[in-house]
Order: structure tokens, then sequence, then C-alpha cells
């Protein structure tokens, strides 16, 4: 394979003449030949996006020339645009502080905006990937703030539109089901009368608790570490140099990105992104709560509760013909699983700031945004393929609510406590309806018994 020479403070490297990169990635790719663990497209972009901005925040403060700026904003805008993805190798397991991928960015950026100006790669003139990409900048300010930019556009784009879709769903469904009485469960045991509807708006009032947890968590994502430099003093940077790029990120992405007041604290710690996290867990807790609510109600079809349908997507055995199984929310449940599991990664890497750097960026990006894809395409697969389809078992729910010996509960002011206890008792042991025990019982009249009892009257204060 035909290769160049590439240059950096360590010496000489061979780099495939294919490559847009340049020495330091090279060397990276050599030195870490962990995993297969790789940044995505979107924190690529992000951080394309970043170096955009500083860029044309550099020529506004008279730090960089219209040329190179030129030619750096149209390297970033076809990054931007997807068209150099396979230039990005490196893995997630590398330097603690990202540094790699910033220079994987900075010498591909200045390869090509080289060979738009009519330069071979390798030369490093007009743009030189330290000087002119990485001015005012740092990797240690630069990669958190890519970050933060990659989990709020993660979050904005695709967790709150799969959550909204989901949320949506539910209330449709807890109004199709709101006149359809069933028993309640406590303890997994029977309980005061509910309504399906009822049920399904309070999963869609838990989910929108998160939501609102996590749209708040934001609040402290978009504030961002860039004007930091190397220790989060500013040093190399014009005074004016963190709230002219954050600006520029600002616009540039469409979101409220605000300038970190305390730049050594963006260094230090990523306490942002692990409350943000913490917020992703809870969202989790709530959606695994959901779908186990729903496979106990789906379970039989004969010999479960069977007070709902679901979808029938797939054959569910390869031994038992005609089983089908509740896939969607095993693979919903799952992916809760491994949210939480990374929110314990994110949270240990969190506790990792050494002094005025925390090494541990890229394991904490990596969960983060392996959650907010996880989570984001779960919802969707489990809404569009399992809560749309929904249907009520209404012959089944109804059939329970005759059954349940705890409508004797709407006896107890009546006869007393203990009086209504000995009904139900009697009513278990001897397989009697309740109002046949407490006729027995001698405690009520027939139309006293009727008056007392009626599931609907006891869905309500």
């Amino acid at each position: 394979m035909p290769v160049r020479q590439e240059k950096d403070s360590l010496g000489t490297v061979e780099v495939s003449s294919e490559a847009l990169w340049g020495a330091q990635t090279q060397r990276s790719l050599q030195n870490f030949k962990i995993g297969g663990q790789r940044f995505g497209p979107e924190f690529i972009r992000a951080y394309a996006q970043l170096k955009k901005a500083a860029a044309l925040s550099n020529r506004q403060l008279g730090k960089l020339d219209e040329q190179r700026r030129d030619l750096i904003v149209s390297a970033c805008d076809e990054i931007i645009a997807g068209q150099h993805d396979d230039q990005f190798p490196l893995v997630v397991w590398q330097t603690g502080s990202g540094t790699q991928t910033n220079m994987n960015l900075n010498e591909v950026i200045a390869n090509r905006a080289n060979e738009l100006a009519g330069s071979e790669r390798g030369e490093m003139s007009p743009v030189h990937p330290n000087d002119h990409v990485n001015m005012s900048q740092s990797s240690n300010d630069t990669f958190p703030t890519a970050m933060h930019m990659t989990a709020a556009i993660a979050v904005n784009e695709q967790l709150i539109p799969s959550l909204d879709h989901l949320i949506s769903a539910l209330n449709h469904k807890a109004e199709n089901f709101r006149d359809l009485v069933k028993s309640g469960r406590t303890h997994m045991m029977d309980a005061t009368p509910v309504t399906l509807g009822q049920e399904f708006a309070a999963y869609a009032e838990q989910l929108a608790f998160a939501r609102h947890q996590i749209t708040t968590a934001l609040e402290g994502v978009y504030a961002l570490a860039i004007g930091g430099s190397a220790v989060g003093t500013g040093l190399n940077t014009h005074p004016q140099w963190a709230e002219t790029i954050t600006h520029e990120i600002a616009g540039i992405t469409s979101l409220p990105f605000s300038s970190a007041t305390n730049k050594f604290s963006a260094l230090a710690s990523h306490g942002a992104l692990a409350n943000l996290h913490g917020q992703l867990k809870l969202l989790a807790t709530e959606v695994f709560k959901v779908a186990n609510d729903l496979r106990l109600m789906a379970s039989g079809p004969r010999c479960g509760l069977n007070e709902i349908q679901l979808p029938s997507n797939e054959p569910g055995s390869s031994i038992m013909p005609g089983k089908v199984n509740p896939t969607q929310i095993e693979a919903i449940t799952m992916v809760a699983l491994q949210v939480m599991g990374n929110d314990t990664t994110v949270s240990i890497a969190n506790s990792q700031g050494h002094f005025e750097l925390n090494v541990f960026k890229p394991v904490i990006i990596y969960n983060v945004l392996q959650s907010i894809t996880l989570l984001s395409d779960g919802m969707q697969s489990f809404t569009d393929n399992c809560v749309v389809g929904i249907e009520a078992n209404e012959s089944q729910l109804k059939e329970y609510m005759e059954g349940t010996l705890m409508l004797v509960t709407a006896l107890a002011p009546s006869i007393g406590y203990d009086n209504a206890a000995k009904a139900a008792k009697l009513a278990f042991e001897k397989n009697l309806t309740l109002k046949q025990a407490v006729l027995d019982l001698q405690l009520l009249s027939a139309e006293e018994f009727d008056q007392a009892i009626d599931p609907r009257k006891m869905l309500q204060p």
C-alpha cells in the first residue's frame, strides 16, 4: 500500500496515502489496539462543529487569516456532512483526555484543507493541525466541550422525540381504556378496583416525570468548558475567546449553549454528564416498570393473567408451535439494564478527576451516548411494535373484577374492618361469592350489599 511520511514532535511516521489523518492518529492506531469500540459519527460531527466554530471565532478575534478560516470551515463542513466518516478510526480506549481523537480531527481537517488549497497531504501548509486548526484550544477543553455538545444534541434530537412518542401512545391507550374496570393489585395480590386507563395514565406520568428530570439536567450540559485551555486558566487564548466561540457553537447547533462560569471545574469534573446519566437511569427504571407490568398483564394466554393482548410480531419458540412471546418487552428491559450498568461506569469515572483534569473522558461520553442511543431506539421500537397494538381482553377483566374479594373494602365503613375481614375469609375458604359470605354471616341484606358494592364507585375518593 502506498504510504507517505507524516511528522509530529516524536519524529516521522508512515501513514497510508489513502488516509487524511496524520502522525499522531497513526501512533494511536498502533499503540491502542484495544477492542473495537469507536466514537460514533454523531460525536465526530459535533467535534467538527466545534472546530468550525473555533476557526470562525479565531478570525473574528484577529488571530486567523481569512484564507485559513475558509479552508478549515470547508473541511469541517465536509466532515459534518458525513463525507469523511472513515477517517476517524480511533478506539475509545486511549488517553483519558481524548487527545488522540482531538488530534485526529485536527489532522484530518488540516490535510483536507490543504488539499482544497492545492497542497499535498502531509505538507502542513497552508494549514497546520496544531497552529491553525487547534488554535486557542487544548484537548483538555475541546474534548469535554464536544462531550457536552454531542450529549445535548442526542438528547434533543433522539431521546426526547422517542420518549414523547411513547408517552403519547400510553396516553392514547389510557383514554381508550378509561372505562374498563379491573382488579387492582398491590404486593402482586388482589386489591381494590382501578381502570385499565388509570394504569396506563400512571405509566405516561411516570415517564413524563423522568422526561422533566432529563430536560432539567440539560441545563448543566449546556455549559461548555471551551476557553479553559490546558488546566482551566485560559492560557494562550484571547480574553473574549470563550464567549465568542460559545456564541458560534450555539448558532451552529441552535441549542442554548453557554460558557461555563468555572473552567477549572469543567475540566476536572463531569458532574453535569454524570447527573444527566443519572436521569437516564431514572428513565430506564421507569421504562422497566412499565414493560414489566405489561408483560405480567399479557401473561398466558390461558395460564396467566391474560388481561391484555400484545401484538404477535414473530414466532416465539423453535420447539413449541404457536407460542408467541413478549419480545419487545424483553428487548426494552434488556436496554434498561444496560443503561443501569452504564450509570455505574459513568459514576465511578466521574469520581476520578485528579487535580485539574478528569482523565476518564472517553469512557464517560461513550457510555452516555450509548445509553441515549439504546433508550431512543428501544423506546421507538417498543412503542411502534408493542404499545400501539395493545388490546384489552374485556371479558377477562370483567371476570377478575367479579371474582375479587377485595371489593369487601367498600363494606368496611358500614360493617367494620373485622367483620369485612371475616366475610372475605369465609368467601375464600368456602369458595363463595363475597355477597353470599356476607349474607351467611348476616352482616347485610342483599339490597344493602348491592347498594354498597359498586366497583365504579370505588375508583375515586
